[in-house]
């Protein structure tokens, strides 16, 4: 051969593994990526031949820069799959090359991740089975891509979920998490947690695996354990038997020192929804977690959270509460009120928040008078939240509920005076009055009280056509004699003054 023909073979060869570098290159810049497919021709018609390159390195970075193409938005993940190239990658998973492999994977994952119509266009090119072929492949790198291909292409719904479980994915994910690669440790979690998490039934088959015994452990591993965190809790979440197996796979008492986890938000955050996925589902297991010393790490979490961090927490301690009066006496005795109080009256709380702690203290002083009267002193909190304009329907809606709830086992009458005035809701002023005609027929001390911190006056201003509301303040009138009554009623004083200016004349 001449050196002619060989020099132009070579500046060939040299010409298409340097563009395949500098494409690969350029695409890790968003900015590039427009740019490069408005140009005719457009990278993707220009890269798609060099996937069937002899060239094991030009594959790999025409793949690679695909990759980032498909991860940059929908359209062009469309668009790549508009160009046929779905099909040479699969095919390209059967390469013996390991790097191939996970380019490859790595382009297969980027569609898959935007929504569920492009992941089933990745089901559709017969790319699951090579995907689970390559988890038992030896190296990890291949086996991580792999295993986050098949989690973008599960998470999106139950359908797709059931695509990658019928694969026989199960068993070599679980198979990944006890490898000890980190990021394969990940990789594989969190598959098997968007595999979990659509129905009881996908979580019960990583259960039949024998899951749980993989993954709880994982919970006390530092680089790991958000993961295992909220792998547990999308299992946990569909029953009451599949959270008492999440139990079963001894993760009390370790997790609770995770709702302080120094570190990272996202681990105290993922701890605090297992918990609370656990302790919702019955009163044994809620039990079981405040046994288990549960209770103030929970409280401790929801006082430190940021915002919409506290959700978990604030919603593990009002399912633990509405479960019995016990549990509930057990969150009152871990201080947790102060915290929900302070939740209510911080500026920055969203209404989706506060809804979730105006509901908690509805479930805890819904119980006996004792419960009552340890969130009396915030029902004014769950006024103002209720008459805000600025509140959501839902806010409006949890904090009449939860007042309802507190007031109908209130007999601590200061803690009721405040909501006691004519302009306050029917809806709400009803419930008070009848707490206040409850008591005062059986207290003496309390209806002095009452008359001297004008309560009795501020009840003779209120009119209304409600029966109950009528009722109930006849009831209490009927306690004082006529004369006290008309005393505190209004205008009593010009009455008496016309009577003496009558008697005068």
């Amino acid at each position: 051969m001449s050196k002619e023909i060989v020099s132009f073979l070579t500046v060939y060869h040299k010409a298409r593994v340097t563009f395949a570098q500098t494409a690969a290159e350029l695409v890790k810049q968003p900015r590039n990526i427009e740019a490069l497919i408005q140009k005719e021709p457009g990278i993707l018609e220009l890269l798609r031949p060099l996937l069937l390159d002899i060239e094991s390195s030009v594959q790999q970075n025409a793949a690679k820069a695909l990759g980032y193409i498909a991860g940059y938005s929908e359209q062009l993940a469309e668009r790549v799959v508009s160009a046929e190239i779905l099909p040479q990658l699969v095919y390209s998973l059967h390469n013996d090359n390991k790097q191939y492999k996970k380019s490859a994977a790595f382009v297969l994952r980027n569609v898959a991740k935007h929504n569920s119509i492009l992941a089933n266009q990745v089901v559709l090119a017969d790319a699951i089975e090579p995907l689970v072929e390559c988890l038992e492949q030896f190296d990890p790198a291949v086996k991580e891509s792999a295993a986050l291909s098949l989690s973008n292409i599960a998470k999106h719904d139950e359908s797709l979920a059931i695509a990658v479980v019928h694969a026989d994915a199960i068993r070599l994910l679980l198979n990944c998490v006890d490898e000890p690669e980190i990021p394969l440790k990940i990789a594989a979690l969190t598959a098997l947690s968007n595999i979990s998490k659509h129905t009881g039934q996908l979580a019960q088959m990583i259960v039949d695996s024998e899951g749980i015994s993989n993954i709880a452990p994982l919970i006390t591993h530092n680089k790991v354990k958000k993961y295992a965190c909220l792998c547990l809790s999308n299992i946990a979440k569909h029953s009451e038997s599949l959270a008492e197996i999440v139990v079963e796979g001894e993760i009390f008492p370790m997790i609770f020192p995770l709702l302080a986890d120094p570190e990272d938000p996202i681990v105290r955050r993922n701890a605090a929804t297992l918990i609370r996925e656990i302790a919702k589902r019955s009163p044994e297991l809620s039990a079981l977690v405040s046994n288990a010393g549960g209770l103030p790490a929970i409280v401790n979490y929801v006082d430190s959270a940021e915002d919409d961090s506290k959700l978990p927490g604030i919603m593990c301690l009002g399912f633990i509460s509405a479960m019995t009066e016990t549990l509930a006496a057990s969150v009152i005795k871990a201080k947790a009120i102060a915290p929900l109080g302070d939740t209510l009256s911080d500026p920055n709380s969203s209404d989706h928040v506060k809804s979730a702690a105006v509901w908690a203290l509805g479930q805890i002083g819904q119980h006996t008078t004792d419960h009552s009267r340890s969130v009396a002193d915030l029902l004014p909190n769950l006024m103002d939240c209720y008459l805000s304009p600025r509140s959501s329907d839902d806010l409006v809606v949890k904090s009449e509920n939860a007042m309802i709830f507190i007031i109908q086992k209130c007999i601590h009458l200061p803690a009721l005076a405040p909501l006691l005035h004519e302009q306050a809701p029917l809806k709400i002023l009803k419930h008070v009055v009848a707490q206040y005609a409850k008591v005062l027929p059986n207290d003496q001390d309390a209806r002095r009280k009452f008359a001297e911190t004008k309560g009795l006056a501020k009840l003779q201003i209120i009119h209304t056509d409600d029966d109950e509301l009528r009722e109930s303040i006849q009831s209490i009138n009927g306690c004082y004699p006529d004369e006290v009554v008309k005393f505190y009623s209004p205008n009593w004083d010009k009455e008496i003054l016309n009577r003496i200016e009558d008697e005068s004349a």
